[in-house]
């Protein structure tokens, strides 16, 4: 049996410096300290950005290392403590260089000693470290205080999306073990065109025609795929070539979408207060949607009984919708999709679910991420119908071929594949002629 590899020579030494016993000792021996002189968790932003405050913490956090000067390790500078320790006290601690990095997709702290990263697509644990659990937590209530949240033992987990549109989720002990945990997914500063996304292998070209087309004929759109597998950036993509003309109604339950049209409505959902009231969910937001006069209702990801408001308001007028679920594979999502409209609580037999999904999605676009790190679209198909036997039928339209494995063999090879299209030529393709997307003779 293999041994868990170690980190890199340079990782390790990094690791060692910043996160040494007695450096984390000294900086939560100091963090208590400056805890008796200064208000830490009354800090206002404008007071972190304000000069003089911050030179006069400078010279606070000087005094306290010349006091404590004799516990540094021999490998430890005096400048590099500070740097550290302020960054902490005054910002996000080791969070800060990571969210100004845009290479990194996806911030990761396990607990205050280890912390990973998401850079091109592959995660990668990084030399950042935190004083303490108390300095951690500090920058927990830094981060959700001003968002009108709050994290304790009584509400030990948040949702919350930062001012960028980050998404950042916390959980602290009794439910994590470890110490408390931060998740921050970034937050694209320019989302990311279909081109761009063929330039970077994502798609062929001729799928890109394709979904264009489909968005373009109002067909619904289901994006399929797992965590983190670029479902928002894809559907972010294909929005772009919505007509500016249309209303377009966007329900998530923390804004990602990016919509550039000028009629655009966001809605974003809403968790309880404090005394448990006050929720409005996704399905609350869709149902009060379909008397907002929508063009297109783009929902962000289809979770639960949602699902069956989203088919009805496609089977009835609203073509052009998109949306997203989690499931591996094309036929999954169906199944996935058969199962969400059953958590509806509306007493509907199977045969009239089928026929509803049936008669509202047209394209199911399969998003994944494979082992090297790289997203692709591994399959584009139709819901073509129901069968005799009454199970609803995918036609794969096109798909991602991998090659033989051992021609990709070794820790750090790239999946080798070519996108290929099966053949089938969809059931509206008429509708591509008819509205001008395509030209007699012209192939898919």
């Amino acid at each position: 049996m293999s041994s868990k590899p170690s980190p890199p020579q340079s990782l390790e030494k990094e690791l060692r410096r910043r996160l040494h016993p007695q450096v984390l000792a000294l900086r939560e021996a100091m963090h208590r300290r400056l805890l008796e002189m200064i208000d830490l968790p009354a800090i206002r932003p404008e007071d972190i950005q304000d000069s003089r405050f911050r030179t006069h913490v400078g010279k606070i956090v000087d005094d306290l290392l010349t006091e404590y000067s004799d516990s540094l390790p021999y490998m430890t500078s005096f400048q590099e403590v500070k740097k550290d320790f302020l960054d902490e006290t005054l910002g996000l601690g080791a969070l800060e260089e990571l969210l100004a990095d845009d290479e990194i997709s996806e911030v990761m702290v396990l607990d205050r000693q280890t912390v990973y990263v998401e850079r091109r697509g592959r995660i990668e644990q990084v030399p950042a470290g935190f004083g303490s659990d108390g300095a951690l937590r500090s920058i927990i209530e830094r981060i959700i205080m001003p968002l009108g949240r709050r994290v304790d033992e009584s509400q030990p987990l948040v949702d919350a999306r930062l001012k960028d549109g980050s998404r950042v989720n916390v959980i602290i002990p009794p439910l994590a073990l470890r110490g408390p945990t931060i998740t921050i997914r970034k937050f694209p500063k320019k989302p990311l065109s279909l081109e761009k996304l063929v330039d970077f292998g994502a798609m062929s070209e001729v799928m890109m025609r394709f979904m264009i087309r489909c968005v373009r004929a109002r067909k619904n759109i289901i994006v399929s795929g797992g965590t983190g597998s670029g479902k928002t950036t894809l559907l972010n993509a294909l929005s772009q070539y919505i007509d500016s003309s249309e209303r377009i109604i966007t329900i998530e339950d923390s804004a990602e979408l990016q919509l550039q049209q000028p009629h655009v409505v966001r809605l974003e959902t809403r968790p309880a207060n404090f005394e448990g009231h006050g929720a409005f969910t996704i399905r609350d937001l869709v149902k009060n949607s379909l008397r907002m006069r929508p063009d297109r209702i783009v929902v962000g990801e289809c979770r639960s009984g949602e699902a069956l408001d989203m088919l009805q308001a496609m089977n009835t007028g609203h073509d052009g919708s998109l949306t997203t679920l989690h499931a591996n594979s094309p036929t999954e999502a169906v199944n996935r999709l058969e199962t969400l409209c059953l958590m509806a609580d509306v007493e509907l037999p199977m045969k009239a679910i089928r026929t509803q999904i049936a008669g509202a999605v047209h394209v199911i676009v399969q998003q994944s991420r494979l082992g090297d790190g790289s997203r692709k679209v591994t399959a584009i198909s139709e819901v073509a119908g129901i069968d005799d036997s009454g199970e609803i039928t995918v036609t794969p339209l096109y798909v991602f071929q991998r090659l033989p494995r051992e021609v990709d063999s070794g820790p750090d090879a790239k999946i080798l594949g070519r996108f290929r299209p099966t053949g089938y030529v969809p059931s509206f393709i008429n509708e591509f002629y008819t509205m001008g997307l395509l030209t007699p003779g012209e192939g898919l």
